[in-house]
């Protein structure tokens, strides 16, 4: 029996009907020319025609004891007509009528006597084009895994006829030279002890790194129309912008692509606040994960490998050009801390920094009676260099769909796309009203970082 770890069983045990807990994904795929129909029933034939698993594609909780958020179960056989669907859009609708589909998709939880995923292929876009939703449980994997998990899908060849399906993949190279880990009970007991005897150790330049970490960034951060409980419904919003200017703008100013997109976001958040007379005197504070994976890891030992940094977003400066300043002075700042810890002590520090998050996860009343640790997620995903294609149809666009949380009403993740940067949106659908606002903002913070440097 594999046991659930304690970060993945968190979001299980947090998980509501206001709380779905699961990362999604909106692919748009382009066919060759008059091929999008052919192509759709094509790709619903190759997705429903592998019944050949991977152990995480098969996995649901188990009731041992009687809590479902101890140890997994594996499904011998999966039920592929409820996994994988096939949608039309009622008339030729672009972004806006995918996203919105996207949306509703999104709003569901996954059904726990089922493995935990889901892939909707959505025909009948502008242009003949094709869109793919896909969900999985966070509890299985996260926002990076299932990132490269879907990349070993694709193909760099436009001519290849391969057409890879994420829950049967060949082995990488890494795969093969090791053996599976799991979470037995064994294991977990070693584990344990082993964490127990360097708990203390971590835990005090854990506590040391965040003393020193507050003298520059206050955890404290202000309360917002962000920072609200939130409902169950969602409304998604998501644009592609070109990397090339970006990296103009990161050029320009000695910064980080990230410290650019950050202050992207920054922007659009100060003019989103500022048209709802809702802008804090005080900055901002994101929430920015960074992945502790290691490179050769391909997504398919699942689970969450994450650490947590905070970030000033200087919402309270109008000049764009001293905000990025001020951003990319704060990233620098938290990657330092973290550089000079183990990954064991950056899971303690992060342990630390998101505590009164799964504090507010598992007592939902608390959000209202405490400051929020920050203010908002912002997740920078790496994606693929090259143009992808997956069965000849060129990837388009892939536009990340992450988890809104009580207190935290609106999430912002991106990724790159050969030479693209695509950005989705996810928020509450009753707290954040015109969430498609802030694509324009982002648009707007972009043009401005541009003036100023150029």
């Amino acid at each position: 029996m594999e046991f659930i770890s304690p970060v993945d069983a968190l979001f299980l045990i947090a998980e509501s009907r206001e709380h779905p807990m699961h990362v999604g994904s909106l692919s748009i795929f382009d066919p060759p020319d008059g091929t999008g129909s052919e192509f759709a029933r094509r790709a619903h034939a190759t997705l429903a025609a592998d019944q050949d698993f991977h152990p995480m594609f098969r996995k649901r909780p188990a009731r041992l004891l009687g809590t479902p958020q101890l140890a997994w179960t594996v499904d011998s056989a999966v039920e592929l007509d409820y996994h994988v669907q096939r949608w039309a859009l009622p008339e030729s609708g672009g972004l806006d009528a995918l996203t919105e589909m996207a949306a509703g998709l999104h709003s569901t939880l996954l059904d726990r006597h089922r493995p935990l995923w889901e892939a909707h292929l959505i025909e009948g876009l502008a242009g003949d084009r094709v869109g793919l939703y896909a969900k999985m449980h966070h509890a299985l994997i996260d926002g990076v895994g299932a990132q490269r998990l879907l990349q070993r899908t694709l193909s760099t060849d436009p001519e290849s006829g391969t057409a890879l399906v994420p829950w049967h993949l060949p082995p990488s190279t890494e795969h093969r030279e090791r053996a599976p880990r799991r979470h037995t009970l064994g294991t977990r007991a070693r584990a344990l002890l082993a964490a127990a005897g360097s708990a203390s150790s971590a835990l005090r330049l854990a506590r040391t790194a965040l003393v020193e970490q507050q003298l520059t960034l206050p955890f404290a951060a202000p309360r917002t129309m962000f920072n609200v409980p939130i409902g169950g419904a969602r409304r998604c919003a998501a644009r592609s912008w070109p990397l090339d200017r970006i990296r103009q703008v990161k050029k320009m100013t000695g910064t980080t692509l990230n410290d650019v997109v950050l202050a992207m976001s920054a922007g659009a958040l100060r003019t989103y606040l500022l048209e709802h007379l809702a802008l804090p005197d005080k900055p901002l504070i994101a929430m920015v994960p960074v992945s502790l994976r290691p490179e050769s890891d391909d997504g398919g030992s699942g689970g969450n490998a994450v650490a947590a940094l905070l970030c000033n977003l200087a919402t309270d400066l109008p000049d764009p050009a001293a905000r990025l300043a001020a951003i990319s002075s704060s990233m620098h700042r938290s990657k330092e801390i973290y550089r000079t810890l183990s990954p064991v002590q950056a899971v303690s520090l992060s342990a630390l920094t998101l505590s009164p998050l799964a504090l507010s996860l598992l007592l939902p009343a608390t959000v209202a009676l405490t400051s929020p640790p920050f203010n908002i997620v912002i997740s920078n995903i790496p994606g693929p260099r090259e143009p992808q294609y997956w069965n000849g149809a060129r990837v388009a666009a892939s536009y990340p769909l992450s988890i809104p949380l009580d207190g935290q009403a609106v999430n912002i993740t991106l990724t790159s796309n050969a030479d693209s940067l695509d950005i989705g949106i996810v928020a509450c659908r009753r707290s954040v009203p015109d969430v498609a606002r802030l694509l324009d903002h982002l648009e707007s913070a972009l043009a401005e970082l541009e003036d100023t440097v150029y």
